[in-house]
């Protein structure tokens, strides 16, 4: 007698929902883990993300992480915590760190080592492993909405520099750095968060331009690299970078003797809700396609923050698999280098660590200042309680809305009565105009922008406002493309609160 065994087509359903598990990287909401995400932590999810809505303080913070690894010690937490402009750790207050184009500015490499070590620190005190961060983006593009200060700068050599001095610093602390956005969204002008760049760029340029600073990362041992949601027809012109095998495999993973950059460590998606794929492909379909084009993890959680979401794309590549879409061999590979990363955390983890040196943060955000003086104008310094009017454009998403930025509270605080004003867009310039020139009277005017060369209107109203009062003083605290104007013109190169602090010295004739 002839006995059959069915030989199942595909692993045991446990390990396959355990491996779906833990190439996610979730978000969710609230300041301490809900139910749902510890249940999920102990079957298999192999990353947590964490966002400005996550964090209160650092004591907080150090109690949601310690929560967390109850359920899975070796669980990586990600955080987006590039200093700058982007932060998750101060959102409420703004960083301590200037952001890399104000590193780039200063082009110090120790000092951008030191400025990621410190922050790395202040990271790994709370708990957090895993940041998504340097840009490594060569902002090429001077019209970027997404990118601008983000970047080390526009050329590739320093941005490469850079990139590796701040993989280097953090790493050096144990917090893993991870490369983005691979390869290279610094020559865009469409946000990805709501549409699907086109980089029509032929191959010699990419790899002359915008891979540079990623061979750089990988050089210096990045534990992860980010792909970018955009599209690069020279590369394949059917699918964006996150879903194309053509990038991450034949590009990014292969070995440089078949063309590629030979990188081994993790590869992550950027958001997989953001509009470039989920208008397009949705979050399932996207999810599977990134995984069988090479990503290794999913980064999701900055719209989709709760259990429905996780379900959803677990349930998708357990779909996949079972379909014969994506490999069970491609699926087991990738959790396996979540699992090697977190592994590795846990372990670095375990040395002795320094509290942070916060002065170095508004060391570097001094030596990142260009002040420029008219010619003929008269020593002009803020010493009683200004006018300062901000013009502020849409944050975009990464940025985040909730960051305070400029220099109106901080002068404020140092000059009671001090008048503040915010503008955007939406108002007519003849208004502006008004409102600004008679709320200042005989008060020192100050004028803070970001990014004025890429705003028509925001260039307008400093125009129409410097020829009114050609003693203005004025901040530029986005990428300083525009002439500078008014009778002091301060480029911080980056909005982080430290770099608010140091212009706020020059203004009041602390620094010069």
């Amino acid at each position: 007698m002839t006995v059959s065994i069915l030989v199942p087509a595909v692993a045991d359903s446990d390990q396959l929902h355990r491996d779906a598990l833990t190439v996610l990287q979730p978000g969710f909401v609230g300041t301490a883990p809900p139910t749902w995400l510890r249940r999920h932590l102990a079957a298999g999810l192999g990353s947590v993300a964490l966002f400005g809505r996550n964090v209160t303080d650092p004591g907080q913070l150090a109690a949601l992480t310690s929560a967390l690894r109850t359920e899975n010690p070796d669980v990586l937490v990600a955080i987006d915590e590039e200093g700058g402009d982007v932060t998750r750790l101060e959102a409420g207050s703004g960083s301590s760190w200037p952001g890399n184009l104000a590193l780039g500015a200063i082009d110090d490499p120790a000092l951008t080592r030191d400025v990621a070590r410190e922050l790395g620190r202040a990271l790994a005190a709370c708990g957090v492993n895993y940041n998504w961060a340097p840009s490594a983006d060569v902002n090429s593009n001077p019209r970027n909405p997404v990118i601008g200060v983000r970047s080390f700068g526009a050329d590739p050599g320093l941005c490469a520099r850079h990139t590796a001095a701040w993989v280097g610093g953090l790493q050096s602390v144990g917090v893993a750095a991870c490369a983005k956005h691979f390869p290279g969204h610094g020559d865009t002008a469409v946000d990805s968060h709501l549409g699907l760049p086109v980089v029509d760029v032929d191959v010699d340029l990419l790899r002359s331009r915008d891979l540079v600073p990623f061979k750089a990362a990988i050089a210096a041992g990045a534990k992860a690299v980010m792909t970018a949601h955009i599209m690069i027809p020279a590369l394949d012109a059917t699918l964006p970078a996150t879903l194309s095998r053509a990038v991450l495999s034949d590009l990014l993973r292969a070995r440089p003797a078949d063309g590629g950059l030979g990188y081994e460590g993790l590869i992550v998606t950027d958001g997989i809700e953001m509009g470039a794929i989920a208008d397009t492909y949705g979050t399932g379909e996207g999810t599977v396609l990134a995984l069988i084009a090479g990503a290794d993890a999913i980064c999701v959680g900055g719209g989709l923050a709760d259990e429905g979401t996780v379900l959803h794309l677990r349930d998708a590549i357990v779909e996949a698999v079972r379909a014969g879409r994506l490999t069970e061999e491609r699926l087991a590979d990738a959790a396996r280098r979540v699992r090697g990363l977190g592994s590795w955390a846990r372990i670095e983890a375990q040395g002795e660590l320094a509290e942070p040196d916060l002065a170095v943060g508004l060391r570097a955000a001094r030596r990142a200042l260009r002040v420029v003086r008219a010619p003929g104008a008269a020593a002009a310094a803020v010493t009683e309680r200004p006018y300062v009017a901000s013009f502020s454009p849409q944050a975009n998403i990464a940025v985040g809305d909730e960051t305070p930025w400029g220099v109106a509270g901080m002068l404020a605080a140092r000059f009671p009565g001090t008048r503040t004003a915010r503008f955007g867009p939406d108002v007519e310039l003849d208004e502006v105009a008004a409102r600004v020139l008679a709320g200042a009277a005989d008060r020192r005017l100050v004028l803070v922008v970001r990014d004025a060369h890429r705003h028509p209107w925001m260039s307008a109203a400093l125009d129409r406002l410097v020829a009114a009062r050609p003693d203005a003083l004025v901040v530029e605290m986005g990428v300083p493309q525009a002439v500078p104007v008014g009778a002091l013109h301060v480029a911080t190169h980056g909005a982080a609160r430290v770099c608010g602090l140091a212009a706020v010295e020059v203004l009041t004739g602390q620094s010069v």
